[in-house]
């Protein structure tokens, strides 16, 4: 039986240790009763008032709400309240649009809503979800429905109860994937599974207690409570990333001089562009995570030239099974795995975090019944990225059957997860990237990989991005290459520009049985970084058009 731990401790020690500290800072998004500012002990007093009621209301130890609401003071007290009363939130990407959070909300078989009205209005729409919820709790504006009000709540007396007893392997949340390769699935997260990543977070990617953190990503933002940071909200729409307006991301770092900043591949991007127009640099920053989808060493490169000497813009590898899990800087990548990325030889995310074993087996489908060696493949030998450690989580929540696909038990009781990302391993132990296994295109002369094959055409000057998809069976893929020019282009233009590419596939042996391209005005994406291309759905498209006369 595991130890009593709950992560949410974590703030409880950070409020005794540093009250007065600045929390969290959202003065365009204040939390229920109009504080744009919140210290770590007024953090801990909401959170523990919220989870007084919570405990009233005689929901079992481990049962799940819903949290839809909007990133601020709010989101935070809500997820650490959800903690301290032994519940699990719920949380999945709005973006990801109505139908699929319904699907995913029932799913999750949650007892109970925390969120905005418009989300207990929607909730009212779906019978089957609609008779699970026992408890509503509404965040904002009450409109006649969403039970009592946060702020009721958060006005109430100092809490008469002490937190839930949880245990360190005891359900913490249900955490869903973006979706962007598949339908989405909810990812069991334990306390002891927060506490490993905060632990990562910390360590591995070394971020420090007292800095500034600007949360640019909700969820990763939950972590700077736990790490003794003040978490800066900033005022954009994180539901759409690639919306947002750069001055959003580069005047709050300037404003309150941010120190550590998580970035969608697209925020970077955006902010390095809109600095740079302007002369800016960013000299407060210390540390820079970029994460969610492969990030080009040209965006590693621009972003790098706004950091002081010193500062350290980072590339984790993770996913929302197992975040962080390796890390490269960009002094590594600018020096020497850039010129191989742009060879086509994948992406280079790092050596593993403390903690965390790495390893690359057989590519094959169905469920592994038993890890063994005889799996591994050797090293620079492309095959399916395998995880082990603290902070990778043991299944999806409700999916048995993906559960046993993802995970290879061991012998003794451990086990790998399957990341279902292809890459390699070099002689220096360092992971390469090569995109996601379900992405690879299998011709009848072997297998393409997508990250490998793309950066050959993303090199070329008038393109801003491909994607490699294959139409037809599995084994008789056809390989088409989609390209997002960086402008738009005159049927003559663009005659030129895919002769040239065309002419970059003999310079290459893994881009040689390419020979069709296809022009795209823009690609779709994930919901949550707005970075991974959606390649489902360009080889549907893919497939259509060439199958008009």
């Amino acid at each position: 039986m595991s130890r009593i731990f709950n992560i949410a401790s974590l703030l409880t020690e950070a409020a005794g240790r540093w009250p007065d500290r600045p929390a969290v800072i959202a003065p365009h998004r204040p939390d229920a009763l109009g504080r744009g500012q919140l210290s770590y002990l007024e953090l801990d007093e909401s959170s523990s008032r919220l989870a007084d009621w919570l405990l009233d209301q005689g929901l079992p130890s481990g049962s799940r709400l819903v949290v839809l609401t909007r990133p601020g003071p709010d989101f935070v007290t809500v997820v650490f309240g959800l903690f301290k009363a032994g519940l699990a939130p719920v949380m999945v990407d709005p973006g990801m649009g109505r139908a699929r959070v319904l699907r995913c909300l029932d799913e999750g078989r949650p007892s109970g809503l925390v969120g905005l009205p418009l989300a207990h209005l929607v909730s009212l729409t779906a019978p089957g979800l609609l008779k699970k919820l026992k408890v509503r709790v509404t965040v904002g504006r009450r409109w006649g429905w969403g039970g009592p009000g946060l702020a009721d709540i958060l006005r109430a007396a100092r809490p008469r109860r002490a937190p839930a007893q949880t245990r360190a392997d005891d359900l913490a949340a249900v955490l869903f994937t973006s979706g962007s390769t598949g339908p989405p699935k909810g990812v069991i997260y334990t306390h002891a599974m927060f506490a490993a990543q905060v632990e990562a977070i910390r360590e591995g990617l070394d971020i420090r207690e007292g800095g500034r953190d600007l949360a640019t990503f909700p969820l990763f933002g939950l972590f700077a409570p736990a790490l003794g940071l003040t978490s800066v909200i900033p005022d954009f729409n994180p539901v759409r990333p690639a919306r947002a307006d750069p001055r959003s991301i580069v005047q709050p770092i300037v404003q309150h001089r941010i120190t550590s900043l998580f970035a969608s591949p697209t925020l970077l991007v955006k902010a390095a562009g809109f600095a740079q127009e302007r002369g800016l640099t960013l000299p407060s920053l210390r540390r820079v995570i970029s994460a969610g989808a492969p990030v080009p060493p040209r965006a590693v490169a621009s972003f790098s030239s706004l950091l002081s000497p010193g500062a350290c813009l980072q590339t984790p590898y993770g996913a929302t099974e197992g975040v962080p899990l390796s890390r490269i800087d960009a002094d590594e990548i600018l020096r020497e795995t850039r010129a191989m990325t742009e060879r086509g030889l994948g992406m280079c995310v790092g050596r593993p975090l403390p903690g965390v074993q790495l390893a690359v087996i057989r590519i094959q489908e169905g469920a592994i019944t038993e890890f063994s060696r005889d799996l591994l493949l050797a090293v620079g030998e492309i095959g399916e990225i395998v995880a082990r450690g603290p902070m990778i989580s043991p299944g999806y929540f409700g999916r048995p059957g993906d559960t046993a696909r993802s995970i290879i038990p061991e012998a003794d009781g451990r086990f790998w997860r399957r990341m279902g990302d292809v890459g390699w391993l070099d002689a220096q132990g360092r992971l390469w990237f090569c995109g996601r296994k379900d992405h690879r295109v299998v011709t009848g002369q072997g297998t393409l990989f997508s990250i490998p094959c793309e950066a050959i055409f993303n090199n070329h000057p008038q393109v801003w991005r491909t994607a490699l998809v294959g139409v037809g069976p599995p084994g008789r893929q056809r390989p088409v290459i989609i390209v997002e020019p960086r402008a738009r282009l005159s049927p003559p233009a663009w005659k030129n520009l895919a002769e040239e590419l065309a002419a970059l596939t003999k310079t290459n042996p893994r881009t040689l049985p390419i020979t069709t391209f296809l022009r795209r005005r823009s690609f779709p994406v994930d919901p949550r970084h707005n970075a991974k291309i959606n390649r489902e759905r360009l080889a549907v498209w893919a497939a259509r058009e060439l199958s008009r006369p």
